[in-house]
């Protein structure tokens, strides 16, 4: 009689492992960053909120800042957004957990060119324009905040 091998060899079974191995030193870079962009997020969201803030004192022919609320520091937001009294930009700084981005946002009267005025309202839909301090970190913020002069209504 013939004997039938049953289950694998060691040769097939450390082929598997191997390619697991492979697999998993591919993912977890790729992951983390995308924890870190999913930190990233939360500053973003606390940028809309000063947004809102800037465009409806710009509206009214009011200082850009009056009125606003920057909140608190959290894990993730390292400096609150901060509103420059002069222009209308703002600032935000995350947190070491979250890359530690510094994002700026700066409004423009129709085009990214034409500053806003402190006392008069914008003739035109204001645009925003997005820099990053940091090239590097250019992975850890969405897509649209990658290039310097969008138009992010």
């Amino acid at each position: 009689m013939k004997k039938v091998q049953q289950g694998f060899t060691l040769i097939e079974l450390m082929i598997v492992i191997a390619i697991i191995g492979i697999l998993a030193a591919i993912a977890l870079p790729a992951y983390q960053d995308y924890i870190v962009r999913s930190r990233v997020s939360e500053a973003i969201v606390a940028l809309d909120a000063a947004k809102v803030t800037v465009a409806e004192n710009a509206a009214n022919g009011l200082a850009f800042g009056n009125g606003y609320n920057p909140g608190l520091a959290t894990t993730n937001i390292a400096n609150p957004p901060s509103i420059n009294s002069a222009n209308g930009a703002i600032t935000v700084v995350t947190g070491s957990k979250a890359g530690n981005v510094t994002i700026t946002m700066t409004p423009g009267d129709g085009t990214l060119s034409t500053a806003l005025s402190i006392g008069s309202p914008p003739a035109n839909q204001i645009v925003w324009g997005c820099s990053i301090a940091n090239a590097a970190n250019y992975k850890y913020v969405p897509a649209n905040f990658r290039q310097t002069t969008p138009a992010l209504n």
